[in-house]
């Protein structure tokens, strides 16, 4: 018998009987970090990180039981050793670590191993079998280093504010959004938030994370003028009322997708930033090869092109279906 399994409500451990991010609901799961299509409602225990677990008590409210552990604090359950490990993907973001009789393996989660300034950094965990994502498993998936994306996002705000435009960015409300805010130049003028923003933003804030002043956007605001302001707001928001309320003003998309030719027109945006929570193509391989796995599991994401791909390099590995949606998920999941 294995050590996992991979069954209709996601990835099961039998020897510990929990699950890894179900998407069904379950009696046990292990959560690798706080994003809708992971941290889902409907369990009845939930374990996480410490960092994770202020925000997906937010998003599920106090019904479930949700504990936490630090980063490499081992659980054992039913003779499995358990422990979570940075993923460097948002705040609280975790690979899962499962050892059992000697055999190890790990769930990645989500993970990016460009360190953003905000989420712990990446740590690769060896093991004999690794679970990895491939949201961005193409090789013309490759990053620009996140301070020249910054640069960007600043020089197009200087030059909305010239013209007296505000500046609306589209970026998921956790994670891209406080990467986002982070690094903004405020010299340039005021930043305002859409409220699924500054809810998330409140809740990073009573952990400690430090942010530039970020008020949410409302209709006060609009009548004292926010020319030359920059307004961060989920992607849900793009073409909405809300955004029609606004006068003069510049869309931006900041995803991986962007790397895509005609991303940015589909997604209704003036401007598109390449900027993502998620590995690259380099990332991906940089991380499976850290690992030293025997075997490597692909799910969601370009999988059959990245298991292909592996196999070609001589590391078996195979693609399994999983209802995880990268950077997709929180388009529909914002508050």
């Amino acid at each position: 018998m294995a050590l996992l399994e991979f069954t209709d409500k996601g990835i099961y451990c039998p020897q510990a009987n929990v699950y890894i991010d179900p998407w069904k609901p379950v009696s046990r799961a292990l959560i690798t970090h706080g994003h809708a299509d992971h941290a889902r409602w409907g369990n009845k225990y939930y374990l996480c990180t410490h960092q994770a677990k202020p925000v997906i008590q937010y998003r599920l409210g106090n019904g479930p039981r949700i504990e936490s552990v630090a980063y490499g604090e081992e659980r054992t359950i039913n003779g499995v050793q358990i422990s979570f490990h940075p993923a460097g993907h948002i705040v609280g973001s975790a690979q899962i670590r499962l050892e059992y009789q000697g055999e190890v393996w790990v769930v990645s989660g989500d993970y990016k191993t460009e360190h953003d300034g905000i989420a712990t950094p990446f740590e690769p965990v060896k093991c004999n079998v690794f679970i990895t994502e491939s949201t961005f498993g193409l090789p013309v998936f490759r990053w620009k280093p996140q301070r020249e994306v910054m640069q960007e996002i600043n020089d197009w705000w200087r030059g909305n504010a010239k013209e007296g435009k505000t500046s609306i960015m589209m970026a998921y409300s956790l994670g891209k959004a406080q990467r986002i805010l982070k690094y903004l130049d405020t010299r340039i003028g005021k930043i305002f938030t859409h409220g699924a923003v500054e809810s998330v933003n409140k809740v990073l804030q009573s952990q400690g994370l430090k942010l530039p002043p970020a008020p949410k956007a409302t209709i006060d605001n609009l009548r004292n003028g926010m020319e030359s302001s920059f307004v961060i707001a989920p992607p849900s928001a793009v073409n909405s009322n809300w955004v029609h309320r606004f006068k003069e003003y510049s869309t931006g998309f900041a995803s991986g997708w962007m790397a895509m030719n005609g991303t940015r027109s589909r997604r209704s945006a003036d401007r598109g930033f390449m900027l993502s929570d998620h590995a690259d193509w380099d990332g991906l391989n940089e991380a499976v090869l850290a690992t030293g796995a025997e075997k490597v599991y692909v799910m969601h994401g370009y999988t059959s092109q990245f298991a292909k791909w592996l196999n070609e390099q001589g590391i078996w590995a195979a693609e399994m279906g999983s209802e995880y949606h990268g950077e997709q998920s929180e388009e529909t999941h914002t508050e």
